[in-house]
């Protein structure tokens, strides 16, 4: 199939929060560059996430991502993610880590708000 470009709702604004949570004990500084964001449904954005190794010695994570309200799940469409793949990190390297997004215009109506949130988990075993 192909991918129909989808018409941007500019009548409509969603407010979009992004949140960022760490695994107790967790060796990150872990957070959103920006914390909410007015956005068009059907029309691509893209915000950061920071994070940086506290420890001396190399780490591999792996973040886990959660949308809510639940409903809103299936209409946030991440089209580039750092959660698709394991992030690999040299003794206290900073990295700054895009997603770029949109919310599908058939978004229900009263959804009004959306929260991307973001675990990030250390690897114990970086190989699998």
């Amino acid at each position: 199939t192909v991918a129909r470009p989808l018409a941007v709702d500019e009548s409509r604004t969603i407010t979009v929060e992004f949140v960022a949570t760490l695994n107790v004990g967790a060796p990150w500084d872990f957070a959103p560059q920006v914390t909410r964001m007015q956005v068009h449904p059907g029309q691509y954005y893209q915000t950061t996430y920071l994070a940086r190794n506290l420890t001396d010695q190399p780490l591999v994570g792996q973040a886990a991502p959660s949308v809510s309200p639940g409903l809103a799940a299936r209409h946030f469409q991440k089209l580039e993610c750092f959660c698709f793949t394991r992030q690999e990190f040299k003794p206290g390297e900073e990295r700054a880590m895009p997603v770029v997004f949109l919310i599908d215009p058939e978004l229900p109506p009263e959804v009004r708000t959306v929260t991307l949130s973001y675990t990030f988990f250390k690897l114990d075993h970086p190989g699998g």
